[in-house]
């Protein structure tokens, strides 16, 4: 039984675009503390049922995930009867590249493993809003298949937060009474999100952003060997290699590198410059380079608060540290950056909640930042 699409031509929810999945990554980078801690329950033989694996985006949840699948179904629980007895305890989490685990994980043959996602509508051409109670119940299925062929069962949850109330609902029963050998690991990116009950019932593996250094490795890894590049996804996305990735994908640099030389001309604004920008914003089929540019205007206001309060950045494009310097020269301008930045965020969600014009709602903040900057520039 394969658990996991063998049909790879159709999109998956758990894979940013332009990054392989996380089934394919072979390296994790960053997240030494959470491995070992896995490892050391494993060799203790603290092995919990359900283990929720937190932290932000992009930073390597789902590789981690699927490294313990992979680990856990290359060492199966021993055995009463083992004339050899247990073998020694592992000091690592590799596997060999070669393992027949491996492969069957690499071909989505996997009967050891089942993935719960969002669903891809292939009439709709894109993906369901949740994970709903109907993929969770295939659950049952998957525990009552696998059995026969003993070992260890294991189910990724990518991501729980977005099941609905009803699949969050009918997860928990599992979680109470797990089947013998099935071991469950939940990725969430906000685990508030998820009802008291199921976390009550996980153990936590936290991960945490990534520094420059362990981003940079990761990043070369990916195929980005530019290190002024690679210094610029770093600052930009926050220690998420996944949202380095996405920007890769999308010109994201590029689109920052716009923002920038916009707000250069503040507060005598560059109106053409402004009212292109919002037309690309607009442009049929770039939905997603849209919400980036909305999420880049988040990191550039940021950036101008922390500059303002002398705190250390990197220049993330041409001439940026200069704008921000003159725009946020004290306290007081960082005060008012921060201040505007949690209004256009909440303006930007209610304008897309709305199908607001994305040509509109750029051009609106735009002139909102140009007035702020007309009572912070130095």
């Amino acid at each position: 039984m394969s658990v996991v699409p063998a049909d790879e031509a159709l999109p998956q929810s758990d894979q940013i675009d332009g990054a392989p999945h996380p089934r394919e990554t072979r390296e994790l980078r960053g997240q030494g503390a959470a491995e070992a801690a896995f490892l050391d329950a494993f060799t203790g033989d603290r092995l919990h049922h359900a283990w929720m694996i937190t932290g932000p985006r992009g930073v390597g949840k789902a590789t981690l995930a699927w490294r313990l699948a992979r680990f856990l179904l290359a060492n199966p629980p021993a055995r009463d009867d083992d004339m050899f007895g247990a073998p020694p305890p592992p000091t690592t989490l590799d596997i060999a590249p070669d393992h027949p685990i491996t492969a069957r994980m690499a071909a989505g043959s996997e009967p050891g493993l089942f993935v719960l996602r969002r669903p891809y509508d292939e009439d709709k051409k894109k993906f369901k809003q949740q994970i709903t109670v109907d993929e969770v119940r295939k659950l049952k299925g998957f525990f009552s298949l696998s059995a026969t062929e003993g070992g260890r069962r294991i189910v990724i949850v990518d991501a729980a937060d977005e099941m609905n109330v009803s699949a969050a609902n009918a997860l928990l029963k599992v979680l109470e009474e797990p089947p013998a050998d099935a071991l469950l690991f939940l990725i969430s990116h906000q685990p508030s999100r998820l009802l008291p009950t199921i976390r009550s019932r996980c153990r936590e593996l936290r991960c945490t952003q990534l520094g420059a250094q362990d981003m940079a490795q990761a990043l070369s890894a990916a195929g980005t060997d530019d290190a002024a590049q690679s210094s610029a996804l770093t600052e930009l996305s926050g220690g998420s290699v996944g949202e380095a990735l996405r920007m890769i994908h999308l010109g994201g640099l590029d689109v920052y590198g716009e923002l920038v030389a916009l707000i250069g001309t503040m507060p005598d604004l560059d109106r053409p410059a402004a009212i292109a920008l919002g037309e690309k914003a607009a442009a049929r089929g770039q939905e997603a380079r849209f919400e980036l540019m909305l999420r880049l205007v988040d990191v550039l206001l940021a950036r101008l608060a922390r500059a303002g309060l002398g705190l250390p950045l990197s220049e993330a494009a041409r001439g940026e540290l200069a704008t921000l310097a003159r725009l946020s020269p004290n306290a007081d301008a960082a005060r008012r950056w921060a201040t505007i930045s949690a209004d256009l965020s909440a303006r930007a969600q209610h304008g897309r909640a709305v199908n607001l014009d994305p040509a509109a709602l750029v051009l609106d903040m735009v002139l909102t930042i140009n007035e702020t900057a007309a009572k912070t520039a130095a």
